[in-house]
């Protein structure tokens, strides 16, 4: 199958040519023709898979055939996303796909100012890739209009809801109009979404490309118990033992984040570090010196698990297990992506089993655990069974009581 089959004007086919896109990944080859009929759209695919693409090439296509002036403060296409680093790797997308193409696009997220992105917006643009909060800023500033809106794109909706923009998202809604393509791509799809997609979408096609939330076969998973206090500790040790090379780590906390990249640069490993409280800039600076092989390793915490594309990353470590299971997938899917091989390594300790019992549950697997010499863990983490259940240990056998009576017997018959 080649993209042209797929129905993609020529302009597009160019483009994709220089990028070097040779044929459209299962993802691409259903979501595009469904996209540029007009088709709602529920697809599920591994993050590595060309979700992006899937999208944003009809998208693109529509935009550009259709032709409509837009009037100012007025978008034709919005894309929703979860996080900053998502929202401009999304957006760089588009731009790289839109080549020459007459489409006037816009990146919108909060952690920078307001001014830039209302002024661009004063003479309308065909295409918003925005967050949800900066979104409503535009728009009770009247900055950003919908009722030229055609299509809405909700790109890793889950994770919007594990971020806690539920509320956001539904004040989103009711200023849409109501007649109008909506197109929702996840690499995982939770019960609530699923829930919000019966009533938002209009007779969707539902495309999975793979196994509902699983991780990509390419990536080589497994854990190491160890006792929560000496995890930096193993990290460090296995990072000098097992001479690795560039590392994505996930923290659970921003302390965590700070207090791993404080002891790395102790030692003299280029390290550098993304979360919450690190303004927008200082963010991509993280991640440009990363993609640069300027620094070794980049600790971060979730707000890094979807958004971050980098490319033949050998290795992803888990310092602490995600509280949502969800976002163990997200996070692994930073390596082994397309196509190429990768490893996820998990730091596990015993408070943390129902964590990992919750994440072997989703991805239908047992993860490979060992011990590292020096660091066998004080406190054992408890074994799970085939179903990522956790495996109670068997109960003692009472002993038998033994009467006093009988006790009182045997003695009176005892010989002397």
């Amino acid at each position: 199958m080649t993209f042209a089959s797929l129905g993609l004007i020529d302009s597009l086919l160019r483009t994709l040519g220089e990028l070097g896109y040779a044929s459209p990944t299962p993802v691409q080859a259903q979501a595009i023709p469904a996209v540029l009929e007009g088709r709602d759209l529920m697809a599920a695919a591994q993050t590595g898979t060309g979700k992006t693409a899937g999208f944003a090439l009809p998208l693109l296509q529509r935009l550009v055939m259709e032709g409509t002036q837009v009037a100012p403060n007025s978008v034709r296409a919005l894309v929703l996303v979860p996080t900053r680093e998502l929202a401009d790797q999304v957006h760089e997308s588009f731009k790289a796909y839109a080549g020459a193409l007459p489409v006037r696009t816009l990146v919108a997220y909060g952690g920078v100012s307001i001014n830039p992105q209302m002024m661009r917006m004063r003479k309308g643009v065909d295409l918003i890739v925005a967050t949800p909060g900066r979104l409503l800023d535009l728009h009770r500033q009247n900055a950003v209009r919908f009722n030229q809106l055609q299509v809405l794109v909700l790109d890793e909706a889950d994770r919007m809801l594990d971020l806690g923009f539920s509320r956001e998202l539904d004040q989103i809604f009711a200023v849409l109009p109501k007649q109008r393509q909506t197109l929702l791509f996840s690499a995982t799809f939770s019960e609530p979404i699923r829930a919000m997609a019966a009533k938002m979408l209009r007779d969707p096609l539902s495309i999975e490309v793979a196994p509902r939330n699983t991780a990509a076969k390419t990536v080589r998973q497994s854990i190491v118990t160890v006792d929560k206090k000496r995890k930096t500790e193993l990290f460090l040790h296995l990072l000098k033992q097992r001479q690795w090379g560039q590392v994505l780590v996930f923290a659970k906390t921003r302390r965590g984040v700070d207090e791993l990249a404080v002891a790395l640069e102790k030692r003299g490993v280029p390290v550098d570090s993304i979360h919450g409280d690190k303004p927008q800039p200082a963010r991509m600076r993280a991640l440009d010196r990363f993609k640069a092989g300027e620094v070794q390793v980049l600790v971060a915490t979730d707000v890094a698990a979807r958004g971050l594309d980098i490319d033949d990353l050998p290795l992803v470590v888990n310092l602490d297990l995600p509280i949502v299971a969800e976002d163990y997938v997200h996070r692994i899917g930073r390596t082994g992506r397309a196509g190429a091989s990768g490893e996820a390594l998990s730091l596990v300790c015993a408070d943390e089993a129902p964590l990992l019992a919750a994440i072997e549950t989703l991805t239908r697997q047992t993860l490979a655990r060992s011990e590292e010499p020096g660091f066998v863990a004080e406190h054992r983490v408890p074994m799970t069974n085939a179903k990522g259940e956790l495996v109670k240990k068997p109960k003692k056998p009472k002993k038998p009581k033994v009467h006093a009576a009988v006790v009182k017997e045997d003695v009176r018959f005892r010989k002397p």
